[in-house]
């Protein structure tokens, strides 16, 4: 009995070895992935045709999709264990990823969403939030967080995301890459598990402009046509007024890119909130009905809580009984929103709005236009904070989102550096249909704004000098002000502020030099006008300041050399030749 129990804890121990070692190897796994994969496997694609045929069109690429999109024979999770549990494997392999794999590229993976792709922070308590690359200790974003680290940290050359809400757009923006949300309807939703089926769409990412517009080619199944170029670019002036980070940081590497590409009449600058007030009437009935006319909300507000009350009543219809019969464990930030009690659906409205929109975009855009928006009015924010929680968050993030998403047009994330160590990025839109000709523009203008944003970067530096120079200017002004009426220490004070700015000018010390004269401060005015010389030989004032503090201190021989320099420097200066004279004739 001993003996068999001896051999259980030497069994047991081996096997508690196996699992320590096992979790080991997988933790390590997770680090070098960023956290990004739930699974690996392969998806080869059919060998390349022979010569002299074209290749695939995506031949030689590596892929990632998120785990919303059935693949035959493995589990599709949505982000949470119990749906696992409660589902079998895929039968088949969604539509899109086989267009994928056929047009030449290798499918390696899923990757981690959201809790049932419904949040837009990238955190998984299931799974792990995935590591930012670009950001590290950040959120990566969501919900299709793990595509977008994947993409980010070089380990695919393009994913597969689902976008309702944000759920490409915002992960691009925060991990630093591009990211694609086509219009609504043009890519094949057969195949993965729906949220909101309204505002879904399948989106993608990549690093490469390129790579981008070749999957677009391929999702699309676009023919060969001429790459256009765009007529107009439209700056959303209003949207941009939401970001946390400067303005022209952003705004003007698109219009300088711009410019230089295409020329300034491109340009026009748009109140989006007006003009959406206007061109989309079905908004004051929708007000009307959600606060009893007791207060007003902006257009764009309005069109954010379109968005949201479509998310969670769609989620609802698609996945409620679920819900209630399984009873997850969710993360509150999303059970209070699934949870939430929600007025009857009126879908008359729901369609007026989208139509609407849609119209007025189409309207404003036409064929060949780019109305440019930020992506996300926010940085990314830090794991473990409770920022994208805010309602005020909420707000800013969804009401640049719910652009596209209600309207059903085409958007693109396009990265523009980083500020603060943080990524920044910028969004265009174009018309619903207008697909081709977005891949077109972002192919067409990315390098460009690229080349802006580093000449934005470089002149960070010199733009610093530069304020602190006229920071200098300014507070030796208003030394000249305090000299004229007659404040002499205030006018110390401000001189003195300047020479802390910008100590390498003599003029700041000339003018303290003449306040100390008029306080009988002697010394410290000589010392003044010699920094001031020092600086600038050929001062003139400086000479003349310094001649006369040493007068008044009794050094008279040194005095009248300084009067006689400065009649050298300027020889018609009358205080100079007066001073001599007047000194000569007091030592004959």
């Amino acid at each position: 009995m001993a003996s068999h129990s001896a051999n259980l804890w030497v069994l047991l121990g081996l096997g508690l070895a196996g699992i320590l070692l096992v979790t080991r190897k997988l933790r390590k796994a997770v680090r070098e992935d960023f956290g990004a994969f739930i699974e690996k496997f392969q998806l080869l694609p059919p060998p390349p045709p022979p010569p002299p045929k074209a290749p695939h069109p995506l031949t030689g690429l590596t892929f990632a999709v998120s785990d919303v999109f059935d693949i035959d024979g493995h589990e599709t999770g949505f982000g949470h264990p119990d749906w696992v549990k409660t589902h079998e494997k895929a039968s088949w392999t969604s539509p899109v990823v086989t267009t994928l794999v056929e047009g030449g590229a290798t499918c390696i993976g899923k990757t981690v969403v959201d809790e049932l792709a419904y949040g837009i922070s990238g955190e998984n308590k299931h799974y792990g939030t995935p590591e930012n690359p670009a950001a590290s200790g950040r959120l990566p974003g969501g919900s299709s967080s793990g595509a977008a680290v994947a993409v980010a940290a070089n380990l695919v050359d393009f994913s597969l995301g689902v976008d309702t809400v944000g759920g490409v757009r915002i992960p691009a923006a925060f991990c630093g890459i591009l990211g694609f949300r086509p219009s609504h309807g043009a890519v094949s939703h057969v195949g993965i598990i729906p949220i909101s089926t309204s505002l879904d769409t399948i989106g993608w990412f990549a690093k490469d402009p390129n790579i981008l517009r070749r999957v677009g080619h391929v999702l699309l199944q676009l023919p060969y046509a001429v790459q256009r170029s765009p007529r107009q670019i439209i700056i959303a002036d209003d949207c941009f007024q939401q970001l946390k980070i400067p303005v022209d940081r952003v705004a003007q590497v698109v219009i300088k890119s711009t410019e230089k590409l295409f020329g300034r009449q491109l340009l026009k600058h748009e109140n989006v909130e007006g003009y959406l007030k206007s061109k989309v009437p079905s908004l004051k009935e929708f007000q009307s009905k959600k606060s009893n006319g007791e207060f007003k909300t902006s257009s764009t507000s309005l069109i954010a809580n379109v968005m949201q009350f479509l998310q969670r009543h769609e989620f609802k219809q698609n996945h409620a009984e679920w819900i209630s019969l399984v009873k997850p464990v969710l993360d509150p930030a999303i059970s209070a929103q699934i949870y939430e009690t929600l007025e009857i659906l009126d879908t008359v409205i729901y369609r007026s709005i989208r139509d609407e929109m849609r119209s007025a975009i189409q309207y404003l855009l036409k064929d060949d236009g780019i109305l440019v928006i930020p992506t996300i009015a926010d940085p990314p924010p830090k794991i473990g904070g409770k920022e994208i929680l805010s309602e005020s968050y909420q707000s800013r993030a969804c009401s640049l989102l719910s652009i596209a998403s209600v309207s059903g047009c085409c958007q693109v994330t396009i990265p523009l550096g980083f500020h603060n160590k943080c990524p920044i990025s910028v969004s265009f839109i174009a018309r619903h249909g207008g697909d081709r000709f977005l891949l077109d523009t972002v192919h067409t203008m990315y390098t460009s704004l690229q080349e802006q944003v580093d000449i934005a970067s470089k002149s960070k530096v010199s733009k610093n000098v530069i304020s602190k120079e006229q920071s200098a200017e300014i507070a030796k002004e208003k030394g000249n002000e305090a000299f004229k009426d007659k404040q002499w220490q205030k006018a110390i004070g401000f001189y003195t502020e300047a020479i802390k700015l910008s100590g390498t000018i003599a003029t700041y010390y000339s003018n303290r030099a003449l306040a100390y004269l008029e306080l009988g401060s002697y010394l410290q005015a000589e010392a003044d006008c010699n920094q001031a010389i020092t600086l600038d030989k050929k001062n003139v004032k400086a000479y003349l300041r310094r001649a006369t503090a040493r007068e008044m201190l009794g050094y008279y021989k040194e005095a009248i050399e300084d009067f006689r320099y400065a009649l050298v420097l300027e020889p018609t200066n009358k205080r100079a030749s007066q001073s001599v004279e007047r000194l000569r004739k007091l030592f004959q």
